[in-house]
């Protein structure tokens, strides 16, 4: 599944588009520590965090995610939202908790 293959299933708000629409989402990971997500979020991963800063911003670029998905009714910070723009990341939102917004990726990644 593509980065576009999950904006255009309308599952989750689009923050940013990001400027590589065609990239693979190849896993997902769910984390909330930076620490950890810098040196274990897989290249290519749909990121689940309630972490909308500008170091999430960081760590996902780092990792070459696939894209970002704020879960729990989070939005990026004001800061943050200029540097998705300005870096190319592709950053969703969702109400959903954590869980389900990672099984409702999942179930597409698996279908």
């Amino acid at each position: 599944m593509t980065v576009n293959d999950l904006i255009s299933s309308g599952i989750f708000e689009l923050v940013n588009e990001g400027d590589q629409p065609e990239a693979e989402i190849e896993k997902l990971f769910c984390c909330d520590l930076l620490s950890i997500a810098m040196s274990r979020a897989p290249s290519g991963c749909a990121w689940v965090t309630v972490m909308g800063n500008m170091n999430t911003l960081a760590v996902a670029s780092l990792c070459d995610a696939a894209c970002i998905i704020l879960a729990e009714g989070v939005r990026l910070d004001d800061v943050a939202s200029v540097k998705a723009v300005q870096q190319g990341i592709t950053v969703f939102r969702t109400d959903l908790p954590i869980f389900e917004a990672a099984i409702a990726v999942w179930d597409r990644l698996h279908a």
